[in-house]
């Protein structure tokens, strides 16, 4: 069964990289990043309501404290999405689905600064580092142009942040219901949070575009069943091997951004995006 959950996660992540590279097309084709996300939301939000129908033992659709967690974890998602998007517009996949990488970086701070965990060498040391890799990937040493715009830089990193914050909205609801309450809540949260600030001319006009099968594509795959597939391979694998495993997810992203998108990544570069992932990766194993 340990193997079978490790499939499970690799199959999560592997998903989730792909699903970057699909938004990178839509957005290249000139679709607003809050439509692609509220999309991708909104249609994964019907693939978990199957799964809650399917599994209604223990939902805990009556706890407060479930829904008042979950609506937190929905913000953090609905965050997390867009700011990715906003990066790969303003930028690139690759350089996105890193940034979007440093999530477990603000969850030790946010854990540091609420006394969650204590700080050691090796975490002041590796976060040191992870700054070091974001440096040398956007580029900010450089004068003119060359570099990674700030806004591609910021967004990236808003992107893993409220991925952070979905994380511990996640924690703190888990306790009091089940994970396909959780998510159904979150992504219902993300479908009314995003539909104020996407273009509605173009959210209309996706129904009868060409493009709607990449939508659902996105959306059963990008935010439905990955999310359950991630969930299923968790329960059967150990969180620290399953943290290597999921370095999968931004290593498709950017292999696909530079295959199928033609992006392009300069030494240096790649340099700070292995920085990132080995570190990133080597403090969640640090803190399983």
């Amino acid at each position: 069964m340990a193997s079978l959950g490790l499939a499970f996660v690799a199959l999560a992540a592997l998903i989730w990289g792909l699903a970057g590279g699909v938004a990178g097309m839509l957005i290249a084709d000139g679709w607003d990043p809050f439509v692609v996300a509220l999309y991708r939301g909104a249609i994964g939000l019907g693939v978990v309501l199957i799964w809650l129908a399917l599994r209604r033992d223990g939902c805990g659709m009556t706890s407060g404290r479930l829904w008042f967690w979950s609506a937190i974890a929905g913000l953090g998602v609905a965050g997390n999405f867009t700011f990715y998007f906003v990066s790969i517009a303003e930028g690139s996949v690759a350089v996105a689905a890193t940034l979007m990488y440093c999530a477990p970086v603000f969850v030790y701070l946010v854990s540091f600064a609420f006394k969650l965990e204590q700080p050691d060498r090796f975490k002041w040391i590796a976060m040191a580092v992870v700054v070091i890799g974001i440096v040398l990937l956007t580029g900010v040493y450089e004068s003119g142009e060359g570099g990674v715009t700030a806004i591609s830089a910021g967004a990236g990193l808003l992107s893993g942040l409220c991925y952070a914050i979905f994380i511990f909205g996640f924690k703190f609801a888990a306790p009091h219901g089940s994970p396909q309450a959780i998510l159904a809540i979150a992504l219902a949260v993300l479908a009314t949070v995003l539909i104020w600030p996407a273009d509605s001319g173009q959210t209309i006009e996706v129904l009868s575009s060409p493009s709607w099968s990449l939508f659902v594509l996105l959306g059963v795959f990008g935010a439905g069943l990955s999310f359950v597939i991630y969930i299923v391979g968790l329960n059967h694998a150990a969180p620290a091997v399953a943290s290597i495993v999921a370095m999968v997810e931004p290593v498709t992203a950017s292999l696909f951004g530079v295959v199928l998108l033609n992006e392009s990544l300069a030494l240096l570069q790649v340099l700070g995006m292995a920085l990132i992932l080995v570190t990133v990766t080597a403090l969640s194993v640090h803190s399983s």
